[in-house]
């Protein structure tokens, strides 16, 4: 018999045995350790036990759904809606029972209860309170497109596609970077800095980004030591068993609003593509929101493939 409750203190060591044996696809870390899940789960401050609900046969651990909050525009504090799905799974011997669904709609009704009206499955930037750095890769971003059970459970749901992220791939061992004239012209009037951290950090970012290990490389002018653009790179130590790779991540890609910011952006990737090559780094991966097609196009000319697909879903009525 299936029974259902909420997360206890001694949950971590079956939570992370059932995170393995769920075969999430690429996009999912195997991570060797429950400090690994604990240190972006159960340790975050706003970590609510009522909202990762697990589902039991006996004394086994069969599935789990994890719902969560996003914060403010100021990333300063939670706001209650509206709601995200950021997990769930159901071992493989125990699919198509309706423990999925039942997960989903005590997931929703505690939602309801916390104050959210609208619910997202699938995190996105800000409404991504958990497992940054073991679920999407660089960062999470929606359900992925590699785990083929997610868009059909949910579109069964009533749930709708609304956000789409490409996740895209460089190959380090292929060391042919992009050379034009109006790049090599530029690169010789920057360059390259690293940093502890990006400067306007918040509450949420310490929560994210000051959980892993990264570092902040800027490209900066020669002359007057101005930043033109700025990437954070992150480790994703927690993929090497599952891409057999070392690779990291590039996050908070951004540059001065200037008419060449596409170059500077692309000599910026292109420095710091190599400074991680003499670190023997062998992948870097970036997500681009659908629709930014400059960007991807950039990227594609940087030698990057798209390889998934991140996608954030809504559900169709309101729970009011």
């Amino acid at each position: 018999m299936i029974t259902y409750r909420s997360f206890r203190n001694a949950d971590p060591p079956l939570l992370l045995n059932l995170w393995r044996d769920c075969e999430l696809g690429r996009g999912a870390a195997r991570p060797q350790s429950v400090e690994a899940i604990e240190l972006v789960t159960f340790s975050q401050p706003y970590f609510d036990p009522a909202g990762l609900i697990i589902a039991q046969d006996g004394d086994r651990a069969v599935g789990f759904i994890h719902a969560g909050f996003g914060c403010d525009e100021d990333g300063a504090e939670l706001v209650t809606d509206p709601g995200v799905i950021c997990a769930i799974m159901v071992h493989p011997e125990f699919r198509r029972q309706g423990i999925g669904r039942e997960l989903l709609g005590r997931a929703e009704q505690y939602l309801q209860q916390q104050g959210a009206v609208h619910v997202q499955a699938g995190q996105s930037p800000g409404l991504d309170p958990f497992y940054f750095g073991v679920y999407g890769g660089t960062r999470p971003s929606g359900f992925l497109l590699s785990d083929p059970l997610a868009e059909p459970f949910l579109a069964a749901c009533g749930y709708s596609p609304v956000d789409r992220f490409e996740v895209l791939q460089r190959d380090l061992a292929n060391s042919r970077d992009p050379a034009n004239f109006r790049l090599v012209a530029f690169r010789r009037k920057v360059r390259l800095d690293a940093f502890d951290q990006r400067g306007n950090t918040n509450w949420w970012w310490h929560n994210h980004l000051g959980r892993v290990d990264s570092v902040r490389f800027e490209l900066l002018l020669k002359s007057d030591d101005t930043s033109c653009a700025g990437v954070t790179v992150v480790g994703l130590d927690h993929f090497t068993s599952t891409w057999q790779e070392r690779a990291v991540g590039l996050l908070e890609l951004d540059s001065t609003d200037h008419a060449d910011a596409d170059l500077h952006r692309q000599v910026l990737i292109v420095e710091v593509l190599k400074r991680l090559r003499q670190e023997m780094v062998t992948r870097a991966e970036i997500h681009v929101r659908e629709g930014a097609e400059a960007l991807i196009e950039m990227l594609r000319q940087t030698g990057f493939d798209t390889v998934d697909m991140g996608v954030v879903y809504r559900r169709n009525e309101s729970l009011r």
